[in-house]
């Protein structure tokens, strides 16, 4: 872990996030998970498969 990060944790430490940023990224997280349980158990969509046809991408 570098300096910068251990400067904002302190900086958090001492001006935490609101209680309406931390019920935005709590609701963030749960659509992000809420998506991939979706995905998981009723699978991705064909509609929403690319077929490629494209130009390969050189590595």
């Amino acid at each position: 872990m570098n300096l910068v990060w251990l400067m904002r944790m302190a900086r958090w430490a001492r001006h935490p996030p609101s209680w309406g940023r931390v019920k935005l990224v709590a609701a963030v997280v749960a659509l992000c998970l809420l998506l991939v349980g979706i995905e998981v158990f009723l699978g991705w969509p064909d509609w929403l498969t690319t077929h490629g046809g494209g130009r390969p991408v050189r590595p």
